[in-house]
Protein backbone atom coordinates (compact mmCIF):
# COMPACT_ATOMS: atom_id res chain seq x y z
CA UNK A 1 0.00 0.00 0.00
CA UNK A 2 1.24 3.40 -0.94
CA UNK A 3 -0.30 7.07 0.47
CA UNK A 4 0.88 10.41 1.16
CA UNK A 5 2.06 11.99 4.08
CA UNK A 6 -0.61 14.63 3.78
CA UNK A 7 -3.52 12.11 4.44
CA UNK A 8 -2.10 10.66 7.16
CA UNK A 9 -1.39 13.76 8.53
CA UNK A 10 -5.44 14.77 8.71
CA UNK A 11 -5.73 12.60 11.48
CA UNK A 12 -2.63 13.12 13.83
CA UNK A 13 -4.44 10.98 16.82
CA UNK A 14 -4.36 7.82 15.49
CA UNK A 15 -1.64 5.53 14.76
CA UNK A 16 -0.42 6.37 11.09
CA UNK A 17 -1.25 10.19 11.58
CA UNK A 18 1.21 10.57 14.46
CA UNK A 19 4.80 9.87 13.55
CA UNK A 20 5.97 8.99 17.26
CA UNK A 21 3.45 6.26 17.26
CA UNK A 22 4.26 4.98 14.17
CA UNK A 23 8.27 4.74 13.83
CA UNK A 24 8.22 1.64 16.06
CA UNK A 25 7.12 0.36 12.77
CA UNK A 26 9.60 1.39 10.32
CA UNK A 27 11.74 -0.78 8.66
CA UNK A 28 14.88 1.22 7.65
CA UNK A 29 16.44 -1.48 5.09
CA UNK A 30 13.09 -1.41 3.08
CA UNK A 31 12.42 2.23 4.34
CA UNK A 32 8.68 1.43 4.65
CA UNK A 33 6.29 0.70 7.58
CA UNK A 34 5.61 -2.76 8.11
CA UNK A 35 2.10 -3.99 10.19
CA UNK A 36 1.83 -7.41 10.64
CA UNK A 37 -2.20 -7.09 10.73
CA UNK A 38 -4.97 -8.81 8.61
CA UNK A 39 -4.28 -7.70 5.14
CA UNK A 40 -7.70 -7.11 3.61
CA UNK A 41 -8.65 -5.13 6.47
CA UNK A 42 -6.01 -2.32 5.60
CA UNK A 43 -7.75 -1.46 2.58
CA UNK A 44 -11.20 0.22 5.02
CA UNK A 45 -8.45 1.55 7.29
CA UNK A 46 -6.63 3.42 4.37
CA UNK A 47 -9.72 4.27 3.03
CA UNK A 48 -11.21 6.03 6.13
CA UNK A 49 -7.72 8.30 6.39
CA UNK A 50 -8.09 9.16 2.09
CA UNK A 51 -12.41 9.94 3.05
CA UNK A 52 -11.58 12.14 5.60
CA UNK A 53 -12.98 10.49 8.59
CA UNK A 54 -15.67 7.66 7.02
CA UNK A 55 -15.35 4.22 7.68
CA UNK A 56 -16.18 1.20 5.40
CA UNK A 57 -15.64 -2.75 6.23
CA UNK A 58 -14.14 -4.93 3.35
CA UNK A 59 -16.97 -7.35 2.62
CA UNK A 60 -14.71 -10.15 3.00
CA UNK A 61 -13.43 -9.27 6.53
CA UNK A 62 -15.39 -10.98 9.49
CA UNK A 63 -16.63 -8.02 12.01
CA UNK A 64 -15.11 -9.12 14.98
CA UNK A 65 -11.49 -8.84 12.93
CA UNK A 66 -11.90 -5.04 11.67
CA UNK A 67 -13.26 -4.08 15.11
CA UNK A 68 -9.89 -5.15 16.42
CA UNK A 69 -7.99 -3.30 13.40
CA UNK A 70 -10.19 0.05 14.18
CA UNK A 71 -8.67 -0.59 18.04
CA UNK A 72 -5.30 -1.21 17.27
CA UNK A 73 -5.15 1.47 14.40
CA UNK A 74 -6.54 3.57 17.08
CA UNK A 75 -9.04 4.95 14.58
CA UNK A 76 -10.70 6.25 18.22
CA UNK A 77 -14.49 6.00 19.76
CA UNK A 78 -15.90 8.02 16.96
CA UNK A 79 -14.75 5.45 14.27
CA UNK A 80 -15.87 2.10 16.02
CA UNK A 81 -19.29 3.78 16.51
CA UNK A 82 -20.15 4.84 13.23
CA UNK A 83 -18.60 1.38 12.18
CA UNK A 84 -21.32 -0.57 14.61
CA UNK A 85 -23.96 1.99 13.55
CA UNK A 86 -23.55 1.11 10.17
CA UNK A 87 -22.99 -2.60 10.91
CA UNK A 88 -26.35 -2.25 12.40
CA UNK A 89 -25.53 -2.80 16.01
CA UNK A 90 -27.66 -2.07 18.83
CA UNK A 91 -26.54 1.32 20.52
CA UNK A 92 -26.03 1.17 24.60
CA UNK A 93 -28.81 3.61 25.82
CA UNK A 94 -26.72 6.04 28.74
CA UNK A 95 -28.04 5.05 31.96
CA UNK A 96 -28.35 8.68 34.11
CA UNK A 97 -26.49 8.27 37.21
CA UNK A 98 -26.54 10.91 40.61
CA UNK A 99 -23.55 12.90 40.81
CA UNK A 100 -23.42 12.24 44.03
CA UNK A 101 -21.66 9.39 44.99
CA UNK A 102 -23.74 7.98 48.06
CA UNK A 103 -26.98 9.07 45.66
CA UNK A 104 -25.41 6.96 43.22
CA UNK A 105 -24.43 3.91 45.30
CA UNK A 106 -28.25 3.68 46.34
CA UNK A 107 -29.70 4.22 43.06
CA UNK A 108 -27.87 0.89 41.11
CA UNK A 109 -28.66 -1.20 44.72
CA UNK A 110 -32.43 -0.24 44.21
CA UNK A 111 -32.88 0.06 40.41
CA UNK A 112 -30.15 -1.72 38.85
CA UNK A 113 -30.35 -5.21 40.47
CA UNK A 114 -27.71 -6.88 37.47
CA UNK A 115 -25.16 -3.75 38.90
CA UNK A 116 -23.57 -6.09 41.86
CA UNK A 117 -24.58 -8.93 44.61
CA UNK A 118 -26.07 -6.59 47.00
CA UNK A 119 -28.77 -5.17 44.32
CA UNK A 120 -29.35 -8.41 43.40
CA UNK A 121 -30.59 -9.43 46.84
CA UNK A 122 -32.49 -6.26 47.36
CA UNK A 123 -34.38 -6.84 43.79
CA UNK A 124 -34.87 -10.83 45.41
CA UNK A 125 -36.33 -8.95 48.57
CA UNK A 126 -38.44 -6.86 46.35
CA UNK A 127 -39.63 -9.42 44.25
CA UNK A 128 -40.75 -11.99 47.29
CA UNK A 129 -42.59 -9.10 49.11
CA UNK A 130 -44.57 -7.98 46.17
CA UNK A 131 -45.30 -12.22 45.52
CA UNK A 132 -47.01 -12.15 49.08
CA UNK A 133 -48.80 -9.24 48.86
CA UNK A 134 -50.15 -10.92 45.58
CA UNK A 135 -51.06 -13.68 47.56
CA UNK A 136 -52.49 -12.05 50.54
CA UNK A 137 -54.68 -10.06 48.36
CA UNK A 138 -56.15 -13.37 46.60
CA UNK A 139 -56.64 -15.34 49.68
CA UNK A 140 -58.73 -12.64 51.64
CA UNK A 141 -61.35 -13.10 49.32
CA UNK A 142 -61.90 -16.43 50.21
CA UNK A 143 -65.44 -17.11 51.79
CA UNK A 144 -63.42 -18.56 54.43
CA UNK A 145 -62.01 -15.31 55.39
CA UNK A 146 -64.97 -12.64 54.78
CA UNK A 147 -66.49 -11.54 57.74
CA UNK A 148 -69.58 -10.27 56.81
CA UNK A 149 -70.41 -14.27 55.06
CA UNK A 150 -69.42 -15.36 58.67
CA UNK A 151 -71.42 -12.97 60.69
CA UNK A 152 -74.98 -14.26 58.02
CA UNK A 153 -73.89 -18.00 58.64
CA UNK A 154 -74.41 -17.27 61.91
CA UNK A 155 -77.25 -15.79 61.96
CA UNK A 156 -78.90 -18.56 59.78
CA UNK A 157 -77.96 -21.12 62.53
CA UNK A 158 -79.20 -19.26 65.14
CA UNK A 159 -82.54 -18.82 63.12
CA UNK A 160 -82.68 -22.78 62.16
CA UNK A 161 -82.26 -23.31 65.95
CA UNK A 162 -85.09 -22.01 67.59
CA UNK A 163 -88.20 -23.33 68.39
CA UNK A 164 -90.84 -21.37 67.45
CA UNK A 165 -90.76 -21.96 63.36
CA UNK A 166 -88.63 -21.23 60.29
CA UNK A 167 -87.45 -17.45 60.73
CA UNK A 168 -86.77 -15.66 57.65
CA UNK A 169 -83.64 -14.36 57.92
CA UNK A 170 -82.59 -11.53 55.28
CA UNK A 171 -78.28 -11.37 54.93
CA UNK A 172 -77.12 -7.98 56.91
CA UNK A 173 -75.81 -5.15 54.89
CA UNK A 174 -72.37 -5.54 54.21
CA UNK A 175 -70.20 -3.60 56.75
CA UNK A 176 -66.70 -2.66 56.80
CA UNK A 177 -64.91 -4.17 60.37
CA UNK A 178 -63.92 -1.85 62.83
CA UNK A 179 -60.71 -0.31 63.45
CA UNK A 180 -59.40 -2.39 66.35
CA UNK A 181 -60.66 -5.77 64.23
CA UNK A 182 -58.94 -4.22 61.04
CA UNK A 183 -55.59 -3.43 62.82
CA UNK A 184 -55.60 -7.13 64.44
CA UNK A 185 -56.80 -8.59 60.75
CA UNK A 186 -53.43 -10.95 59.99
CA UNK A 187 -54.18 -9.96 56.64
CA UNK A 188 -53.71 -6.49 57.35
CA UNK A 189 -50.74 -7.04 59.44
CA UNK A 190 -49.24 -8.90 56.63
CA UNK A 191 -49.99 -5.81 54.15
CA UNK A 192 -48.75 -3.15 56.53
CA UNK A 193 -45.33 -4.67 56.31
CA UNK A 194 -44.96 -4.95 52.57
CA UNK A 195 -46.54 -1.51 52.57
CA UNK A 196 -43.49 -0.43 54.85
CA UNK A 197 -41.03 -2.19 52.30
CA UNK A 198 -42.70 -0.49 49.50
CA UNK A 199 -42.50 2.90 50.89
CA UNK A 200 -39.15 2.30 51.71
CA UNK A 201 -38.03 1.60 48.35
CA UNK A 202 -39.82 3.79 46.55
CA UNK A 203 -39.01 6.70 48.67
CA UNK A 204 -34.98 6.32 48.61
CA UNK A 205 -35.13 5.52 44.67
CA UNK A 206 -37.13 9.39 45.17
CA UNK A 207 -34.67 10.69 47.34
CA UNK A 208 -31.50 9.29 45.48
CA UNK A 209 -33.00 9.64 41.67
CA UNK A 210 -30.74 11.77 39.19
CA UNK A 211 -33.81 13.74 38.15
CA UNK A 212 -37.05 14.31 40.01
CA UNK A 213 -38.68 15.34 36.87
CA UNK A 214 -38.21 11.78 34.88
CA UNK A 215 -38.70 9.71 37.82
CA UNK A 216 -42.51 10.44 37.66
CA UNK A 217 -42.12 10.18 33.95
CA UNK A 218 -41.40 6.54 34.34
CA UNK A 219 -44.37 4.44 34.47
CA UNK A 220 -43.38 1.63 36.45
CA UNK A 221 -42.78 4.88 39.13
CA UNK A 222 -46.10 5.27 38.64
CA UNK A 223 -47.55 2.12 39.33
CA UNK A 224 -45.64 2.08 42.89
CA UNK A 225 -47.50 5.05 43.43
CA UNK A 226 -50.67 3.33 42.58
CA UNK A 227 -50.40 0.22 44.16
CA UNK A 228 -49.81 1.56 47.71
CA UNK A 229 -52.14 4.04 47.66
CA UNK A 230 -55.18 1.80 48.95
CA UNK A 231 -53.60 1.08 51.42
CA UNK A 232 -53.27 4.61 52.93
CA UNK A 233 -57.45 4.63 51.60
CA UNK A 234 -58.73 1.77 53.45
CA UNK A 235 -56.53 2.86 56.50
CA UNK A 236 -58.26 6.29 56.47
CA UNK A 237 -61.62 5.37 55.85
CA UNK A 238 -61.32 2.54 58.68
CA UNK A 239 -60.29 5.58 60.89
CA UNK A 240 -62.41 8.25 59.80
CA UNK A 241 -65.32 6.15 60.11
CA UNK A 242 -67.84 5.91 62.59
CA UNK A 243 -69.43 3.37 64.15
CA UNK A 244 -73.08 4.28 64.33
CA UNK A 245 -72.96 5.59 61.01
CA UNK A 246 -74.60 2.68 58.82
CA UNK A 247 -75.06 4.54 55.74
CA UNK A 248 -71.74 5.91 55.85
CA UNK A 249 -70.39 1.96 56.35
CA UNK A 250 -71.78 0.88 53.54
CA UNK A 251 -70.71 3.71 51.15
CA UNK A 252 -67.37 3.42 52.84
CA UNK A 253 -67.16 -0.31 52.26
CA UNK A 254 -68.59 0.09 48.44
CA UNK A 255 -65.36 2.44 47.91
CA UNK A 256 -63.07 -0.06 49.56
CA UNK A 257 -63.65 -2.43 47.09
CA UNK A 258 -62.84 -0.26 44.10
CA UNK A 259 -59.91 1.27 45.83
CA UNK A 260 -58.34 -2.36 46.73
CA UNK A 261 -59.28 -3.68 43.13
CA UNK A 262 -56.35 -1.32 42.41
CA UNK A 263 -54.12 -3.33 44.28
CA UNK A 264 -54.19 -6.13 41.62
CA UNK A 265 -51.57 -3.28 39.39
CA UNK A 266 -48.75 -4.46 42.28
CA UNK A 267 -48.33 -7.98 39.62
CA UNK A 268 -47.02 -5.18 37.35
CA UNK A 269 -44.23 -4.16 39.06
CA UNK A 270 -42.74 -7.97 39.07
CA UNK A 271 -41.74 -6.54 35.25
CA UNK A 272 -39.12 -3.77 36.78
CA UNK A 273 -37.16 -7.00 38.33
CA UNK A 274 -37.94 -9.12 35.36
CA UNK A 275 -35.64 -8.93 31.80
CA UNK A 276 -38.01 -10.99 30.09
CA UNK A 277 -41.54 -8.93 30.93
CA UNK A 278 -39.47 -6.04 30.15
CA UNK A 279 -38.32 -7.19 26.07
CA UNK A 280 -42.45 -7.91 26.10
CA UNK A 281 -43.46 -4.68 27.09
CA UNK A 282 -41.13 -3.17 24.76
CA UNK A 283 -41.86 -5.63 21.91
CA UNK A 284 -45.82 -4.97 22.76
CA UNK A 285 -45.03 -1.18 22.13
CA UNK A 286 -42.96 -1.73 19.10
CA UNK A 287 -46.14 -3.73 17.37
CA UNK A 288 -49.13 -1.42 18.60
CA UNK A 289 -50.03 -0.87 15.29
CA UNK A 290 -50.09 -4.51 14.19
CA UNK A 291 -51.84 -5.35 16.91
CA UNK A 292 -54.73 -2.43 16.19
CA UNK A 293 -54.75 -3.88 12.84
CA UNK A 294 -55.62 -7.40 14.11
CA UNK A 295 -58.25 -6.25 16.52
CA UNK A 296 -59.33 -4.34 13.71
CA UNK A 297 -60.16 -7.16 11.26
CA UNK A 298 -61.28 -9.26 14.70
CA UNK A 299 -64.10 -6.19 14.43
CA UNK A 300 -65.04 -7.00 11.29
CA UNK A 301 -65.25 -10.34 11.92
CA UNK A 302 -67.78 -9.87 14.63
CA UNK A 303 -69.41 -7.75 13.12
CA UNK A 304 -70.51 -9.50 9.72
CA UNK A 305 -71.46 -12.70 12.15
CA UNK A 306 -73.56 -11.02 14.49
CA UNK A 307 -75.40 -9.92 11.29
CA UNK A 308 -75.45 -13.36 9.85
CA UNK A 309 -77.06 -14.81 12.84
CA UNK A 310 -79.28 -11.79 13.11
CA UNK A 311 -80.77 -12.28 10.15
CA UNK A 312 -80.54 -16.15 10.27
CA UNK A 313 -83.26 -16.16 13.23
CA UNK A 314 -84.87 -12.81 12.90
CA UNK A 315 -88.20 -14.23 12.55
CA UNK A 316 -87.90 -16.91 15.18
CA UNK A 317 -90.15 -16.03 18.35
CA UNK A 318 -87.88 -17.69 20.83
CA UNK A 319 -84.69 -16.19 19.22
CA UNK A 320 -82.07 -14.58 21.62
CA UNK A 321 -80.04 -12.91 18.78
CA UNK A 322 -82.98 -9.59 19.10
CA UNK A 323 -80.46 -7.72 17.74
CA UNK A 324 -77.09 -7.13 16.20
CA UNK A 325 -75.61 -6.12 19.22
CA UNK A 326 -77.04 -9.19 21.24
CA UNK A 327 -74.91 -11.34 18.56
CA UNK A 328 -71.59 -9.59 19.82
Amino acid sequence: FETQLKTLNQLPETLLGDPSKRIGYFDPMRSEYFFDRNRPSFDGILYYYQSGGKIRRPANVPLDIFADEITFYELGNEAMEQFKEDEGFIKDAEVPLPANEIHRQFWLLFEYPESSSAARSVALVSVLVIVISIIIFCLETLPEFREEMGDFQAIAEFANQTQDGPISVSPPSASPKSLAATLTDPFFIIETICIIWFCFELSVRFIVCPSKKEFFNNIMNMIDIVSITPYFVTLGTEVLTTPDASSAQNMSLAILRIVRLVRVFRIFKLSRHSKGLQILGQTLKASMRELGLLIFFLFIGVILFSSAIYFAEVDEPQTQFVSIPEGF
